[in-house]
């Protein structure tokens, strides 16, 4: 073989070679979907054509602070493919020190293995009933068939989608694993696609499509994250319709060009996306809709709010 044809061999192997690691170093964490850099529509020009806003008694103007909708260049983005689950939530307490959300300490998901091997078998009955609610007889059961049962219930705990945090606990956990909490556009870019789908799915409300919590038990209102397959938005993030809604990092104010006035915007409260299947409305639409805009004070918390983290594509990822 020439000298030549050998170098130019050598070269175009070297360049397929990184052609190859560029694909790897761009390639996103399996936890993540990548959202590529272009324009999104954001907000709506629906209106209550139907009077709900006075029919449900709600305290605002419905679809007013979504007004107008508008197109936004966006640039690239990371965004978690999955609501944060309280497995992941639960090592950041448990690493850093922070505060346990509420819920944990009433169901009894904050109490350690080792505690639970270290109670007599009376305690462990009692536990097994009253925190976590074991479906069956406790009291024709010994310790390793309790423990085992709950740890059932623990690892199925795992799978759920963090609640009980406030704002600031959200951004602490996304920092904490060198990510942030989503812009409100970015959420929302990764939830409609390009063409602004009213739902991950569509246009058209279909409420088996979400988890809306319609006909679920009290205490079995929120699922495992992933489960509800058309609950999937065009770049692949789950759950951006229902299961829980999410903080997003924005405060709450009026887009461009709006005429609508609300005495929440400014520095008051942070935007809220996505519906909740605690909502309780009857499974109404309005409140599953990708556009919705809630907002919330950020130090407040609530048992069907979470969040999910993401990252700009220029950090080392």
């Amino acid at each position: 073989m020439a000298k030549g044809v050998v170098v130019l061999a050598l070269g175009l192997l070297m360049a397929a070679c990184s052609d190859e690691s560029d694909k790897v170093a761009l390639a996103p964490p399996e936890d993540m979907i990548l959202v590529p850099a272009g324009e999104a529509v954001i907000g709506s020009n629906d209106v209550d054509t139907e009077g709900k806003q006075e029919e449900f008694g709600f305290r605002e103007p419905m679809y007013l602070d979504e007004h107008p909708r508008h197109r936004r260049f966006i640039d690239a983005f990371l965004i978690d493919k999955y609501e944060v689950t309280n497995g992941k939530y639960k090592q950041f307490v448990r690493e850093t020190g922070a505060p346990e959300p509420q819920p944990w300490v009433q169901n009894g998901y904050n109490v350690r293995q080792e505690k639970l091997e270290a109670f007599d078998l009376k305690t462990l009955r009692w536990a097994a009933t009253e925190y976590f609610r074991l479906d069956m007889d406790t009291t024709r059961m010994d310790q390793p068939a309790l423990l085992a049962a709950i740890a059932e219930v623990q690892a199925e705990r795992d799978q759920l989608p963090v609640t009980g945090v406030n704002w600031y606990d959200a951004a602490s956990f996304c920092r904490w694993y060198d990510k942030r909490l989503p812009t409100e556009e970015e959420w929302e870019k990764a939830a409609r696609g390009v063409d602004g789908r009213l739902y991950p799915w569509g246009d058209e409300w279909d409420p088996a499509k979400a988890n809306t919590g319609t006909g679920a038990e009290q205490d079995r209102i929120i699922v495992a994250v992933g489960s509800y397959a058309a609950d999937r938005s065009p770049w692949g993030a789950f759950d951006m319709a229902g299961n829980v809604s999410e903080w997003v990092a924005d405060w709450y104010g009026p887009y461009p060009g709006a005429d609508y006035q609300s005495r929440y915007y400014g520095e008051i409260e942070k935007v809220i996306k996505g519906g909740g299947a605690g909502i309780g409305h009857y499974a109404l639409s309005y409140f599953f809709r990708l556009p919705r805009r809630g907002h919330a004070d950020p130090s407040a918390v609530s048992t069907d709010v979470g969040f999910r983290c993401a990252k700009s594509v220029d950090s080392n990822y």
